[in-house]
């Protein structure tokens, strides 16, 4: 899984008024859990871009001085109003320890029945995995290439030696339905065969 690198600084107070004072010089307030203790710290918020507004996964890289932590985003507080970030909590990872966490869900292939007029519906847009870090995924392949018109895609078509899904097996990621224009095509198409032939 690709990561992406955040430089911050550990902070020595964790009050509220330290806490308003880094959010008004542009700081967010983070921590780091995981490890032996947590690590309090802030970084610039402009930092924290690439790995907050996008549909993609990363680990991160908490550089603090001379010292580097793997981690990952466990949670995020965010301004009801402003959106802009207030909190962040970090997890530690460790090459011995599996994590948890949301992969997103990537469509594959062309589907038989989306040409036929089919409309795809995809119901897990993100799947929980659990994995050693060296493990963890970018993304999830949806193969949809040889789905049918009605068919559905489960979750049990996606597993891997790598990670564990922790879905229930009946979990559908995918499902071709029919369209409207296809319903109704084949309505008329059957009301026709029924219709009996005039004679001349």
């Amino acid at each position: 899984m690709k990561s992406i690198t955040i430089k911050g600084s550990e902070r020595e107070s964790v009050g509220k008024v330290a806490t308003k004072a880094l959010r008004n010089a542009g700081l967010v307030p983070c921590v780091l859990y995981g490890g032996n203790q947590a690590v309090h710290f802030s970084a610039e918020e402009i930092a924290f871009k690439n790995l907050v507004y996008t549909p993609n996964a990363h680990t991160v890289a908490i550089e603090l001085g001379k010292t580097t932590y793997n981690a990952i985003l466990q949670d995020i507080q965010v301004h009801p109003v402003t959106d802009r970030i207030l909190h962040i909590d970090f997890f530690e990872l460790f090459d011995d320890k599996e994590i948890t966490m949301e992969v997103p869900v990537k469509v594959v292939g062309v589907s038989p029945g989306v040409l036929l007029g089919g409309v795809l519906r995809l119901n897990q847009r993100r799947l929980k995995v659990k994995a050693l870090p060296k493990n963890l995924p970018d993304f999830i392949d949806a193969d949809i290439s040889s789905m049918e018109m009605g068919n559905k895609l489960y979750v049990t078509k996606l597993v891997s030696d790598k990670y564990k899904l922790l879905h229930p097996e009946n979990t559908v990621v995918a499902q071709v339905r029919i369209s409207r224009a296809a319903m109704k095509a084949a309505q008329e198409a059957a009301k026709a065969a029924k219709a009996p032939t005039k004679k001349k």
